[in-house]
C-alpha cells in the first residue's frame, strides 16, 4: 500500500513542468527553514533539508541540486543566527557550514550519479544490442500503449512481422560477421522508412517488426510493399541473396493483447515463406480484407 503510495507520487512528479519543481524545491527549503527556526535547534528537522535537494538533483538535475545544497545551508546558518545561537569561536559557524554545504553536494553527486547510470541502464535494456533498434521488450512496452490508445480512440493500427528468407545461407557462406553486418543494414533501412510514431524492433534472430499506429490497411500496404522494395535493392547492392516474408495485420478494433498481435502477424509471415518466400500476407481483423 505504501509501496504503491510513494510509486504514485514519484510518477506524479516525473510529469511536472522543470519550473514547477525548481519552484516546489525552494518552497519546501523555505519552509524547512521556518520549521527549524520555530522549533530550535534542538529538534533534528534539518535533516528535511535533504528532500528538496533530493526532488531537485532527482527530477530536474545535478545543478538544480547545487543551487538548493546552497540555499539550504545559508537557511539553516540563517536560523541559527536569528535564533540567537552562540558559539565559542567565530570560526564555529564557518566550519559548520562549510560541513553541511558538503554533505548536501555529496547527497547531489550521489542521486545524480544513480540517475545517469540509472537512465544508461534503462535505455541498454530496450536496445537491441547489435543493431541498436528497439529490441523485444521495448516493442511490447510500447505496442501495449498503442495498444490502449488505439481503444480510447478508435483508430487502427497495424503490425507488420517480418522474416529474413535464407538468412542462414549467409552465416555459412560468408561468416557471422557478415550475417551481422546484413541485421545492421536491414535495421538501418527500416528505421529509416518509418515515421517517428512508428518504431521498428528486432524480436530475436532474423526476425524483426513494424508497429504502424493511426495506419489502415490500404496505406500499411503501400508502406509495406515500398519497405519491401527498398531492402530488396539494398540485399542485391550487398550481393546478399536474402529477401524477406512479411506477415501484416491491420487491426480496426483495439486487440485485446500484445502477444495477439504478434501471434497473428506471425502466422501470416510464416504462411508466406511456407508458400514460395518472398512475398507479403495481409489481413485485417474485425474487417473483410484478406490477401
Amino acid at each position: 500500500m505504501i509501496k504503491d503510495f510513494m510509486v504514485n507520487i514519484i510518477e506524479s512528479l516525473a510529469k511536472k513542468p522543470r519550473s514547477f519543481l525548481i519552484a516546489l524545491g525552494f518552497i519546501l527549503v523555505a519552509f524547512v527553514g521556518i520549521i527549524r527556526y520555530l522549533t530550535g535547534p534542538e529538534f533534528a528537522f534539518s535533516l528535511f533539508f535533504l528532500l528538496p535537494i533530493s526532488l531537485g538533483t532527482w527530477f530536474v538535475g545535478r545543478w538544480v541540486g547545487i543551487l538548493l545544497s546552497v540555499m539550504s545551508a545559508v537557511v539553516w546558518l540563517a536560523t541559527d543566527l536569528i535564533g540567537g545561537q552562540s558559539y565559542s569561536r567565530p570560526v564555529v559557524p564557518i566550519v559548520n557550514e562549510t560541513f553541511r554545504l558538503s554533505v548536501f553536494l555529496i547527497v547531489v553527486v550521489i542521486l545524480s550519479t544513480l540517475k545517469v547510470v540509472l537512465e544508461r541502464e534503462k535505455m541498454f535494456a530496450r536496445k537491441d544490442f547489435l543493431t541498436g533498434i528497439a529490441n523485444r521488450q521495448a516493442f511490447f512496452e510500447f505496442a501495449g500503449i498503442e495498444i490502449n490508445r488505439c481503444r480510447r480512440h478508435e483508430y487502427p493500427l497495424t503490425i507488420a512481422y517480418i522474416d529474413c528468407d535464407n538468412f542462414k545461407v549467409i552465416n555459412d557462406r560468408f561468416g557471422h560477421q557478415s550475417g551481422d553486418n546484413l541485421l545492421c543494414s536491414v535495421a538501418n533501412t527500416l528505421q529509416k522508412s518509418i515515421r517517428v510514431t512508428d518504431i521498428v524492433a528486432r524480436l530475436g534472430g532474423d526476425e524483426f517488426a513494424i508497429l504502424l499506429p493511426e495506419t489502415g490497411y490500404e496505406p500499411a500496404e503501400i508502406v509495406i510493399r515500398k519497405i519491401q522494395k527498398i531492402l530488396l535493392n539494398v540485399m542485391q547492392n550487398n550481393g546478399w541473396p536474402v529477401t524477406f516474408s512479411l506477415g501484416v495485420v491491420t487491426f480496426n478494433s483495439p486487440p485485446n493483447t500484445v502477444d495477439e498481435i504478434i501471434n497473428r502477424a506471425d502466422a501470416l509471415m510464416y504462411s508466406a515463406k511456407q508458400n514460395g518466400k518472398n512475398m507479403i500476407k495481409q489481413e485485417v481483423v474485425n474487417g473483410q480484407v484478406s490477401s
